[in-house]
């Protein structure tokens, strides 16, 4: 039984091990600890990534608090994929602004391993866990640049607003645990179900799963709930805003998605209303806002409210073809923030970050290449054919369709079409004005590489979209099976 359960949580296993190993190293290595630590958590990673992609196909571990499935396979490699490029993309720039400690990569390995267990959990504490171990390590990254007064106000904001947010979510598991008598994600789908038979389903038990969704609603910074993005994604370090934007992101909707479907999926009625609600609140703010802002960081995180809204668009739906969307639609927009935030590292003027959109000015003219990746990939965040971020749109659309959700559907597109301006802002700036002051060069191979691979990859998704099709299919099959 123990070596099955070991056997089960390898990958999270060998991260926690080499982590707490790469931790010691740091500490007594006087010289060079940053690229001593650094380079091995690259190397931690991939492993990692190879282990969880040669797992089993469904395990269950530790007496039921620990899942493996295709679901939680997928979305791992997922977070895998976001960790190990935001660290690629963070050496250069932790090495120029004075952050470069040894505990930055060491605090991204333990992020990590909290979004793995929050993807496994199968249990409400096993929840609570990895969703504390994540967040206690993103408090300190948000504030990583201690001797700046914004990315400490980041750090700060994150941690009183998260901890509200948690406790909301303790909260409400409290509710649920007493009105069950159960915090086993199994145990709980068989009570519901023979509640909502008897009709005899509890108000309280209803209250607590309301808590619960706005506890994750806040981990995924969904409309109401968003309050922290815009600051924490402007104050916190560009390295630590693009981890933000991805595999956090990509973890806590993978949490959300399984919480929602495998306890409470007889629940449906109930929380689908939550879910159509702040998807729509979230597509429209994250359209609106977004329009004046100057700050190419804070527009981004506009960007990411109105695009968590899409994806949860996949779960309103509340289906085997909605989980479909939203796995596919998370994926490409892993590549397409990934990419976004390899331009936003290159703007350096005479050594210093500059972030206002206005600086992109004639960028054509002074780095075309780049000009070129970036305005693919805001052609795909925009959703326009026949990019990547179109298709992911069109599944979770269609999705809502299949399950009779049309205003849903038709508020997704139309907020889809008034938030294409800003994007296309970004590309008339780039292409039709005067050019500004030009970034520096080089712009570094690694950011060089990441913008490239991401841009080709949206820009061709449409010639074999199958193989990422194919493992979304596997893993919304697989999380409704269980």
């Amino acid at each position: 039984m123990i070596s099955a359960d070991l056997g089960a949580a390898l990958p999270e296993i060998f991260l926690v091990v080499l982590a707490m190993a790469l931790l010691l190293v740091g500490v007594f290595q006087k010289r060079q600890a940053l690229l001593r630590v650094f380079y091995p958590s690259l190397g931690v990673l991939a492993i990692t990534f190879l282990l969880v992609a040669t797992g089993p196909d469904r395990t269950e571990a530790f007496e039921g608090l620990f899942v493996v499935d295709a679901f939680a396979r997928y979305m791992k490699l997922l977070v895998l994929l976001g960790s190990f490029v935001s660290l690629v993309l963070s050496l250069r720039y932790i090495q120029r602004e004075n952050m470069a400690r040894f505990e930055f990569p060491v605090l991204i390995l333990f992020a990590t391993l909290g979004m793995m267990m929050m993807i496994s959990a199968d249990d409400l504490i096993a929840l609570y866990i990895g969703l504390e171990l994540q967040s206690l390590s993103l408090y300190v990254v948000a504030a990583f640049r201690r001797d700046t007064l914004r990315s400490t106000e980041a750090g700060l904001k994150y941690f009183v607003l998260s901890a509200l947010a948690s406790g909301m979510l303790l909260y409400g598991a409290s509710l649920v645990y007493g009105f069950t008598a159960s915090t086993d994600f199994t145990a709980l789908a068989s009570t519901i179900e023979a509640s909502v038979a008897e009709g005899d389903l509890a108000l309280g038990l209803v209250v607590g799963l309301v808590f619960i969704a706005a506890g994750l609603a806040f981990k995924v910074s969904a409309v109401p709930f968003h309050m922290w993005t815009p600051d924490v994604y402007e104050g916190a370090p560009t390295p630590v805003t693009a981890f933000f934007a991805t595999a956090p992101k990509v973890a806590a909707m993978a949490l959300f998605v399984r919480v929602m479907i495998e306890p409470f999926g007889d629940l449906a009625g109930q929380w689908q209303q939550i879910i159509i609600f702040v998807s729509i609140l979230s597509m429209i703010l994250g359209a609106v806002a977004a329009i004046n802002q100057r700050n190419i960081k804070r527009l981004m995180a506009y960007s990411s409210i109105g695009h968590i809204g899409y994806a949860l668009v996949g779960l309103a739906a509340g289906t085997e073809e909605g989980v479909r969307g939203i796995a596919i639609y998370l994926a490409i927009y892993l590549v397409m923030n990934l990419g976004t935030f390899a331009v936003i590292l290159c703007m350096r003027q005479r050594d210093r970050m500059v972030e206002d959109i206005d600086d992109l000015k004639g960028l054509s003219r002074t780095h075309p290449m780049m000009a070129l990746a970036l305005a693919i990939l805001m052609f795909s965040l925009a959703g326009v054919p026949p990019m990547a971020g179109f298709f992911g749109k069109v599944y979770v659309f269609m999705a809502a369709v299949q399950a009779e959700l049309y205003t849903l559907a038709v508020i997704g597109v139309l907020s889809s079409v008034i938030a294409a301006f800003y994007y296309l802002r970004i590309v008339k700036l780039m292409y039709f004005d005067e050019p500004a002051e030009a970034f520096d060069r080089p712009i570094g191979r690694e950011l060089g590489v990441v913008l490239g691979v991401s841009s080709v990859l949206v820009l061709l998704f449409f010639l074999q979209p199958d193989i990422l099709v194919g493992g979304a299919e596997a893993a919304a099959a697989a999380l409704f099976a269980g």
